[in-house]
């Protein structure tokens, strides 16, 4: 089984941002490389077991077993040690980046609260895209009623385009909700 959106790039984005930025080859056409979504648990460092929480989350999300990410110095300021568990990541490629992706555009976002899309400047000059959700219960994998404290998450979206504009067309052939 392919994942719809894979497909999709194969059969229309790819000619049309071929067509329209005129490259010779396939392989000049961007490409989404990888999606990299990261929840902090800052307030992991008091009590231990809301970063298991986090996690089962994260992977009932993305579809596969997070990292835990540890900070890297100690900081009085936050109550932080160096070693202790801040927050969990997860990279997603390929197929499953696909389906993570088609989950996000045509599930999670329409359930955002007042939703009247993302913000396009987002981008960070080498055609990488990032962004913020403040509530991860948007995900349909997510029981409501078994969160025991709501999370925000980032997302990021690493292309292989050379520039934010040719990014931001592939994007758009995902169907991403940019703000007019």
């Amino acid at each position: 089984m392919t994942a719809r959106f894979k497909e999709r790039y194969e059969t229309t984005i790819k000619p049309a941002l071929k067509k329209k930025y005129g490259y010779k080859n396939d392989m000049q056409v961007p490409r989404l490389d990888k999606i990299v979504i990261n929840m902090g648990v800052g307030e992991a460092s008091q009590n231990r077991g809301l970063m298991d929480g986090a996690v089962a989350d994260l992977a009932q999300i993305a579809g596969q077993k997070p990292l835990v990410t540890k900070s890297r110095k100690s900081n009085a300021a936050f109550k932080l040690r160096q070693g202790m568990a801040v927050g969990t990541k997860v990279t997603l490629r390929r197929d499953r980046m696909y389906e993570f992706l088609d989950r996000l555009v045509t599930i999670a976002l329409p359930r955002v609260r007042d939703f009247r899309g993302i913000n396009d400047r987002s981008f960070d000059g080498k055609g990488n895209y990032a962004m913020g959700i403040k509530e991860h219960i948007i995900f349909p994998e997510i029981n409501f009623d078994k969160v025991e404290k709501i999370r925000g998450l980032d997302i990021v979206f690493c292309t292989t385009a050379k520039t934010d504009d040719e990014a931001k067309e592939l994007l758009r052939g995902f169907d991403m909700p940019f703000k007019a």
